[in-house]
This record gives structure tokens, sequence and C-alpha cells, in this order.
């Protein structure tokens, strides 16, 4: 059963942006869909199991922004 995590998300402003964390995070092992929007800061993740926050964090980071677990 899949679940879906949420994170906000600091520093975006368009849909680069936005192309830029969606690439990141679907790389992570076991993630199946990622839903992100630059105009509320809002980030869903959703996987096959419990997704590891550290890692989507990392990879947010990674992109060039901020995120923590809302």
């Amino acid at each position: 059963m899949a679940t879906t995590t949420e994170y906000q998300v600091t520093g975006m402003s368009c849909g680069h942006c936005e192309g830029a964390i969606r690439s990141e995070v679907s790389e992570i092992d076991g993630v199946s869909g990622v839903e992100v929007s630059a105009q509320t800061g809002h980030l869903a993740v959703t996987a096959e199991s419990a997704v590891d926050d550290a890692a989507v964090i990392a990879a947010v980071d990674e992109a060039g922004y901020t995120a923590v677990r809302s």
C-alpha cells in the first residue's frame, strides 16, 4: 500500500524549481510519485513503503532548496 509524505519546501519560485526537485526526489528508491508546487511550497512524495525523510530532504537540498516534513 502506497504512503504519501508531505514536506514544506522553501526557495522555489517557478516551474524550473519544481522540475529540479521532482527530478532529484524521483531518483529515491521506492518513490512512485512526486507532486511539487512552487506557489504553495508543498511537496508530496508517494512511495510503496515509508520513505526516508533524510533521503528526501537531502534530494531537495541537492536541487538547491530546503525542505522540512510537514
